[in-house]
């Protein structure tokens, strides 16, 4: 399983940017796919995870703000990211998650939110 991320970029405070992540290889149903961030100086945190079937689930941090989309036929999974705010700068990554336990993670995007 590969994860390709895409959208990164720099903006300003109250902006937007949407992220895109595109899986392939074999997967199959009972993942879960999402975003994670790690900014400088700072531990990996989810940002927000998305199961194929079920419930979304979004760090306290970007609810409201952040959106999780995903299309289980083309294995993709996306983040819209509106009113952002200096405290999201980090790095983006995109991850898979399978049934059987196994994740995979996308190479990272960065993200900059400058005032």
């Amino acid at each position: 399983v590969q994860l390709q991320a895409s959208g990164g970029g720099l903006v300003q405070t109250g902006g937007s940017l949407r992220l895109s992540c595109a899986a392939s290889g074999n997967i199959f149903s009972g993942n879960l796919m999402g975003w994670y961030r790690q900014a400088p100086g700072k531990q990996h945190e989810l940002v927000a995870v998305s199961p194929d079937v079920g419930i979304t689930r979004y760090a306290d941090s970007v609810k409201g703000r952040f959106t999780i989309s995903r299309d289980n036929a083309k294995n993709t999974v996306s983040l819209q990211m509106n009113s952002l705010k200096l405290e999201d700068t980090a790095v983006y990554f995109c991850l898979l998650n399978t049934r059987y336990g196994d994740t995979y993670w996308g190479q990272g995007t960065l993200v900059t939110v400058s005032s």
